[in-house]
């Protein structure tokens, strides 16, 4: 007879301290058939990858609305651990909604969650495939509200509002912030498609803020200032400048209205 598993380690993730509780008393009522052992509660998803930091999770539950960090966005940045747990949306949805996630093979509940339908899904957790993120991409409500690094094993959080450029440099992505550099494993191309409001395009290698270009200043080329010369833009909160392409010198020049 095989030795039988450890309780699942669940965390609920819900705006709504009803939500939580109710959760909290399913799981409860389930512990006879389903052992779970409930590792913590969070009130939004940035709540939860700081929770994350200290104590690891088989199954987080996460509600989908939630503000601060959605549960589709908080998915997104789980599947950067090391053992990213396995994600069971809530969800108040209507059946039309509900049909994408089916499609898309990932597990939801509708509210008022049952019983028996949150038995069903956590047995599904030991055997589920991690979620796509592609998949995480096409569900999200809308933009991230933060990029999120791995590093010296956890997930750092930088808000996007606080990047100022990105820069791609080799296999990687740099996000500066007036305090200092991340390395994001994200391509340009796809941050510029889901935050192409928020950044301009300067250079084939770099968006900056818009928000952050405060001017752009002429440098001659060549040691004794001789060529053509190029533009560079200037921003709040960092020294640094960046080199304006020819091909999006016209869009910077519009934005800054010269």
């Amino acid at each position: 007879m095989s030795a039988p598993q450890p309780p699942l380690r669940v965390l609920i993730v819900d705006d709504e301290a009803p939500a939580r509780s109710r959760l909290r008393d399913l799981l409860g009522d389930l512990a006879a058939t389903v052992p779970t052992e409930l590792v913590g509660m969070a009130a939004n998803g940035a709540e939860a990858v700081r929770l994350l930091e200290h104590t690891q999770a088989d199954a987080v539950l996460a509600d989908i609305r939630m503000p601060v960090m959605d549960g589709v966005e908080l998915a997104r940045h789980l599947q950067r651990l090391a053992l990213p747990p396995a994600v069971i949306f809530t969800t108040a949805y209507d059946q039309y909604a509900v049909q994408a996630f089916e499609v898309a093979a990932v597990d939801y509940l509708l509210k008022p969650v049952r019983a028996e339908r949150l038995a069903a899904a956590l047995g599904k957790v030991r055997q589920r495939a991690p979620l796509a993120e592609g998949t995480l991409a096409a569900l999200a409500p809308s933009a991230r509200r933060h990029l999120s690094v791995s590093e010296r094993g956890r997930i750092l959080l930088v808000p996007v509002d606080a990047v100022l450029y990105l820069k791609a440099e080799q296999k990687y992505v740099t996000a500066r912030t007036a305090e200092r550099e991340y390395l994001l494993d994200e391509t340009l191309v796809q941050l510029e498609q889901e935050f192409g409001e928020r950044f301009l395009r300067i250079h084939r290698n770099s968006l900056v803020a818009r928000a952050a270009l405060s001017g752009v200043e002429r440098v001659n080329d060549g040691e004794r200032g001789e060529g053509e010369g190029h533009w560079e833009v200037l921003l709040t909160d960092v020294p640094e400048r960046l080199p304006v392409s020819r091909r999006q010198w016209p869009a910077v020049k519009q934005l800054l209205g010269l």
